[in-house]
């Protein structure tokens, strides 16, 4: 035996494996054996020849195997009852301690889903659980006595909530389009809430708006035609704007409505006089708040010539709010001494105060006893002289005016 033989003799049962792995029959190693004889070089380049074929015809087969699919291919079936499940518990747990309330919502964040289910977060968070449409609580879901709805029915109350809604936007920034959105939909829902719910929903929105959590667009719901009809959604503007004032003098709350246009759309009237008798603000205090509030939600032209014809333009749309609220005489001089303040502070407006005085005169939200009385006594020194001249020729008329009117009566007498 050559030493070639000794050594494939001693290397065949490993061969036998390789091809047995490669699928080949038994013939084919007894050809291999009657081949070799003839040179040793022909075994290494069969093999490798064998192989490659072997490589480009294997052909896939089907053995019964499941392959495991990657978990983030895998789409998990959308199940908010266990979320909100979940969610209950740990509420249910804190109590009425909000910190704590905080505390867990900023750890659960981690290892529950928040992205897929922030609407049904927030209805839990205000009502309790999830809520159907409309406003009314899901039946056969759990549910959680510690929400908003169920809290203390205060401005304190309702500012410690905001915080908690603060805190867990901050830590979780991807919730703030989803909290938006929340607001939006519980304010078409206000028909289905009690009226202890919808004034707990007012103040936390004021303050939320006052702190910059939500765009003042949210408002827009509020102009929906059944809330408007009803009455629902003049009720519930009182309240919010009075909790939103509360935090944020009245120009930051112009400016904000005027940012999403909104500035020229809420006049609510009968229920701001309805709020006046409940909390006894007098209607010269109204009146002044309303006069600083329209004049705070313009934006003025920088040039004295300009701003007088804007300003005119704009107080006649104003003109029917401002007589709602000068009903009585001193309304009146109130209103007239805001004008004076205001023209003498702002410097563009310098010459336009009589021009605004004949306006209001015109639009019967000013009579000529209340323009006559701050003319001869009732004005105050700021720019005295200048807006006294100012007036001087329609004070005049006025009192011809008044003198004719009484000849007249005499001579029908």
């Amino acid at each position: 035996q050559t030493p070639a033989v000794v050594h494939f003799c001693a290397c065949a049962p490993a061969l036998y494996r390789l091809w047995e792995g490669f699928e080949c029959q038994f013939q084919t190693c007894h050809c291999l054996a009657l081949f070799f004889g003839s040179k040793s070089r022909f075994l290494s380049e069969f093999i490798s020849v064998s192989f490659m074929n072997n490589q480009k015809q294997q052909k896939p087969t089907l053995t019964g195997q499941r392959f495991k699919t990657r978990k983030r291919d895998e789409k998990e079936r959308f199940d908010p009852s266990q979320f909100q499940e979940s969610i209950v518990q740990g509420l249910n747990q804190t109590g009425t301690d909000l910190e704590a309330v905080a505390k867990f919502l900023d750890a659960s964040g981690a290892k529950l889903d928040y992205r897929r289910y922030a609407e049904t977060l927030f209805d839990i968070l205000v009502a309790g659980g999830m809520l159907a449409p409309g406003g009314t609580l899901s039946d056969d879901l759990t549910r959680t006595d510690y929400c908003l709805f169920t809290a203390s029915e205060d401005l304190e109350t309702m500012q410690a909530y905001a915080q908690v809604f603060n805190k867990l936007i901050r830590r979780y920034k991807y919730l703030e389009k989803g909290f938006e959105e929340e607001i939006k939909k519980l304010l078409l829902f206000l028909k289905g809430f009690t009226e202890s719910e919808r004034n707990k929903l007012a103040m936390l929105t004021g303050i939320l708006l006052a702190n910059g959590n939500i765009s003042a667009s949210i408002l827009n719901s509020l102009f929906n035609e059944n809330l408007v009809k009803e009455g629902v959604s003049a009720a519930f503007a009182v309240k919010l704007f009075k909790s939103w004032i509360n935090e944020k003098d009245i120009n930051s709350v112009a400016g904000s409505l005027r940012k999403v246009g909104m500035d020229n759309r809420l006049m609510i009237v009968g229920y701001v006089r309805e709020e006046m008798r409940k909390t006894s603000i007098s209607e010269q205090t109204m009146i002044g708040i309303v006069w600083t509030s329209v004049m705070s939600s313009v934006e003025w032209n920088k040039k004295e010539e300009l701003v007088t014809e804007q300003a005119i333009k704009h107080l006649k749309l104003y003109s029917p709010l401002l007589k709602s609220f000068t009903s009585q005489g001193l309304s009146e001089l109130t209103l007239l001494l805001k004008i004076q303040e205001y023209c003498y502070d702002n410097i563009h407006f310098m010459k336009a105060f009589q021009k605004i005085v004949v306006l209001l005169y015109k639009a019967d939200v000013l009579s000529e006893e209340a323009i006559l009385k701050w003319y001869t006594e009732a004005h105050m020194a700021k720019g005295k002289s200048v807006f006294l001249e100012q007036m001087k020729k329609f004070v005049e008329w006025l009192k011809n005016a008044e003198e004719e009117s009484e000849s007249e009566e005499e001579e029908a007498d």
